[in-house]
């Protein structure tokens, strides 16, 4: 049985599930679509056409699907996915994607997005991920899993993150970010790999392979993407693999400041 307060205002069409606690003032579209044992606390607005999966907690005023932050939309049939078990902290902001970005904004699971974090349009996200206070993902960001954003940081328009990145607080990050590596400045430059991170989820076999890989793509001052390319026929770990092929497909560019083998 869900717990609903008076005072919320729920649209028609809106599908509630079951044991759902909704607080004082709440908002829910019609269109809306909440997963068993959710919890949206007091003043949240969930708007649009916003599908919320099992297990969320949706903290007080935050604002989950409003309409995108982009002036070339003009009411089209746009969504929000978010999957289960994340904390949406307060007066975060999450907008739904745009037609030509896909349609869609999607957030996977356990992750922690904490006060005032705006996810943009178009944005996905994957699995346990934290975002720290203030944090802001511009439009068509991608987020692999186990990544972590540090509090006021913002992260430019088509940007990717790979798997268990991190991102300093108060970095401005322009430039794709490979998995398992560290980045931070304004603006942010790889700093290494984020050792305390992997030692978490990885073992000692794997992070030592990284390590090799990493000193032959970032310190040895031969081109990045011939590097990447080279190794990658080579190798046969899958972890080696993940990081070689993102920076073979980046768009924009690995921030790094390039050796000189011959200072």
């Amino acid at each position: 049985m869900s717990n609903i307060h008076p005072t919320a205002i729920i649209e028609e069409g809106a599908v509630i599930g079951k044991n759902v606690t909704i607080g004082p003032f709440v908002t829910i579209s019609s269109q809306s679509i909440i997963g068993n044992d959710t919890i949206i606390d007091a003043h949240a607005n969930i708007a649009g056409k916003t599908t919320i999966g099992e297990g969320n907690h949706i903290f007080s005023h935050a604002v989950v699907g409003s309409i995108p932050q982009d002036l070339k939309f003009s009411g089209e049939d746009v969504q929000l996915i978010i999957g289960n078990n994340n904390k949406i902290r307060e007066f975060t902001l999450i907008n739904p994607g745009t037609k030509g970005g896909g349609s869609i904004t999607k957030v996977g699971n356990n992750n922690l997005l904490m006060g005032y974090v705006h996810l943009g349009h178009d944005v996905i996200m994957g699995d346990n991920c934290i975002l720290a206070n203030g944090a802001t993902l511009a439009g068509h960001v991608e987020l692999g899993d186990n990544v972590v954003i540090g509090g006021f940081t913002p992260v430019h328009q088509f940007v990717h993150i790979g798997d268990f990145a991190m991102i300093a607080g108060a970095s401005a990050l322009s430039q794709d970010i490979p998995p398992y590596c560290l980045a931070e400045g304004n603006r942010a430059t790889l700093r290494g790999l984020n050792l305390t991170g992997l030692r978490r989820h990885l073992n000692r076999d794997d992070i030592n392979e990284l390590k090799v890989a990493y000193r032959e793509l970032f310190e040895n001052g031969q081109a990045l993407q011939e590097t990447a390319e080279t190794l990658l026929k080579n190798s046969e770990s899958e972890i080696i693999k993940n990081l070689l092929t993102f920076i073979t497909k980046s768009k924009r560019g690995i921030p790094y400041i390039r050796k000189n083998i011959n200072g």
